[in-house]
């Protein structure tokens, strides 16, 4: 059986496409929120002006404004056809499903959601349950029905 190293849908069966996955997203997630944060700036300017334009109702936006970018980060790169956030990408790893089909926006954003919400309330010793499952994947992989492999 030979390795493909750019699974773009299907979870591949074979263990090299999960080695190593575990650190790679911990920078990848790293990178991402840096990115994050960069991207708010232009978005509290853009809020800034949408504020004035609707008599300061858009200034209850900025509470939620790091959510709101992260979530359009995240839906439009993982749910996109790379399956994989620009930090995924550098540390060469991506998000697919196990049922075969493609990422879509709305699965990157509830995995994103359960990854938070997981995150809360378990701490980041949610990583540890990739030590112990099959494939690397965590809580929120399974709840979602993802694997993340590499892709190089």
């Amino acid at each position: 059986m030979s390795y493909n190293p750019n699974p773009l849908y299907a979870a591949p069966e074979d263990w090299r496409a999960y080695s190593g996955v575990l650190s790679r997203r911990v920078f990848a997630f790293i990178l991402d929120y840096v990115i994050v944060a960069l991207l708010c700036i232009p978005a509290a300017i853009v809020l800034f002006f949408l504020s004035i334009v609707t008599l300061g109702l858009g200034f209850f936006l900025y509470p939620a404004l790091f959510v709101i970018v992260a979530g359009i980060y995240f839906g439009l790169t993982v749910g996109g056809p790379s399956q994989a956030s620009l930090g995924m990408r550098a540390m060469g790893i991506a998000i697919v499903r196990v049922d075969g089909r493609p990422m879509d926006f709305m699965t990157a954003i509830v995995h994103l959601a359960l990854f938070w919400i997981l995150n809360s309330v378990l701490t980041p010793l949610i990583l540890l349950a990739g030590l112990f499952i099959e494939r690397s994947r965590l809580v929120h992989d399974l709840l979602v029905g993802t694997a993340t492999v590499r892709t190089v």
